[in-house]
């Protein structure tokens, strides 16, 4: 197992604040398929309006999907959008609490009109956006100082997550900082898309991405090779900026790592099919909280931001990425990892991910030894049967025990290696035990088959499978069919 992976699996549930500026996202979607009479203007008749958090509410959302607990510290207006982005987050287990309700500002909503025109693909037509981007009353200020000083004492890490709407300006940035530090806790920092970065001089972190920095420093990279530029804009926003950090994003490029003190480290990542760059940055922050929080270095932070930032690129749409799709994805980088075959420890990541997404995991498990017709109809009937076929493999010592003398005909490893190459299988683990109910346990699969003619109480695993609520399937073999008939044919034969 990589040394990342095992670092991150040690990440409990770090309480992480975000402050900045919370949004309503809507999609209003429908057909267009016509003008309007009196305005060359399409008509959309309206199907489906979706709602989600959106800006900072998007971060809490990415910091929850990966074992965060997380409270917000914003404003939203006291309106039905309010209400509404105010039940999203409570829905998703976050902390609305401090959510500062104003009466002189409307809740940020960016609603979103997507149309679908002759059966093709949807397009997003144009945004209509409610906001203000006044600064919040000094009174408003000082009451989201004083949830601030309430929460730090239940807090691990601080994000702003500032898009420029009134939240974070200078003054609150400044005494969000000097707070935080006051009791030691570190303060990331996903910086708006302005010129002047002074307002967050002091904090920990700063995680731009490449058109931010460049925005933010008036310098302009390489297209061709941005790394050797970005180590610069790097430096230079930890320098002036007196910060500990400086983490510059580049895309395909991976990233840049700048700690004070310490040489620039280039953090590569994966090459990714790229459908939407969106939340892209949001979970950068998210990641590298996590990361922090859960006691990893700041390198191993940016690997793991590199890895969640990947997957959620591959999605439509601002789109949380649970932590157990990350485990997999770092357990999928390791070398050797091709084939079907894992380990116990591996496959409970695996199905962990795959169940998050809400895969059914079928489980069954035999000897296997000359593989034949009947096995392959089994283990087809049984894939049929959920999303996920995990079989369990007798190891050598105990298919002797249950067969006698001269068995198994095939080495487990032999055997494992035919079975990983069925279509229908989709992990093959091997067991020590005489019965599987270690390997039910470690599996937890939401179905176990059996194959043969049994009734439940004939199955040693029975109480078990009912004690964990593990649904019981018997599978009728083919008959004429079994291992010990063919090696019975073979040996008369010869």
């Amino acid at each position: 197992m990589s040394s990342l992976l095992q670092q991150v699996l040690k990440i409990q549930s770090p309480r992480i604040l975000v402050i900045g500026d919370y949004m309503l996202d809507e999609i209003v979607s429908g057909d267009a398929e016509r003008l309007s009479p009196d305005a060359p203007v399409p008509v959309l008749e309206v199907r489906s309006v979706q709602s989600r958090a959106g800006g900072a509410g998007n971060v809490a959302r990415c910091l929850v999907a990966m074992g965060a607990s997380v409270e917000c510290l914003g404003v939203i207006g006291n309106d039905a959008e309010g209400n509404v982005l105010s039940q999203l987050l409570q829905s998703e287990g976050i902390g609305v609490e401090h959510l500062l309700v104003a009466e002189d500002r409307p809740t940020t909503v960016k609603r979103s009109i997507v149309g679908l025109a002759q059966h093709r693909h949807p397009q997003k037509m144009f945004r209509i956006d409610h906001e203000s981007r006044k600064p919040l009353l000094p009174e408003q200020y000082d009451a989201l100082i004083e949830s601030l000083n309430a929460s730090l004492q239940q807090c691990d890490i601080v994000c702003m997550e500032d898009y420029g709407k009134g939240v974070l300006n200078s003054a609150m940035c400044k005494r969000v900082i000097e707070h935080c530090k006051d009791v030691g806790i570190e303060v990331l920092v996903d910086p708006a898309g302005i010129e002047d970065y002074s307002k967050y001089t002091g904090a920990t972190a700063i995680t731009p991405n490449r058109t931010e920095a460049e925005k933010a420093t008036g310098t302009r990279l390489s297209d061709a090779d941005p790394v050797e530029g970005a180590i610069g804009l790097a430096q230079q926003l930890c320098e002036s900026l007196q910060l500990h950090v400086a983490i510059l994003t580049l895309d395909k490029h991976g990233a840049v790592l700048q700690e004070k003190g310490k040489d620039a480290v280039h953090v590569k990542t994966r090459a990714r099919s790229v459908y939407d760059v969106t939340g892209a940055g949001d979970i950068v922050l998210a990641a590298i909280a996590v990361g922090r929080g859960g006691g990893l270095s700041w390198n191993e932070c940016v690997e793991f931001a590199n890895v969640a930032a990947g997957l959620e690129v591959e999605v439509f749409g601002a789109t949380p990425i649970p932590m157990p799709q990350i485990h997999k994805e770092l357990l999928s980088m390791q070398t050797g990892l091709g084939s079907k075959i894992r380990c116990a420890t591996d496959l409970k990541i695996e199905l962990a991910a795959a169940k998050e997404i809400g895969h059914t995991v079928v489980l069954t498990n035999g000897c296997f030894d000359v593989i034949h017709a009947g096995h392959v109809s089994y283990l087809r009937e049984a894939a049929k049967l959920g999303d996920v076929l995990v079989v369990g493999v007798n190891v050598d010592a105990q298919v002797k025990e249950q067969k006698g003398e001269g068995r198994p005909m095939y080495a487990l490893e032999e055997r494992m290696e035919i079975l990983a190459e069925l279509q229908c299988v989709t992990f093959v683990v091997s067991f020590e035990e005489p019965t599987a109910q270690e390997l039910i346990r470690c599996v937890h699969p939401d179905l176990y088959v059996k194959g043969g003619d049994y009734s439940p109480d004939e199955i040693n695993e029975y109480a078990l499978l009912q004690e964990l609520g593990v649904e019981l399937q018997v599978l009728s073999e083919r008959p004429g069919r079994s291992s010990t008939k063919v090696i019975k044919e073979l040996k008369e034969a010869t």
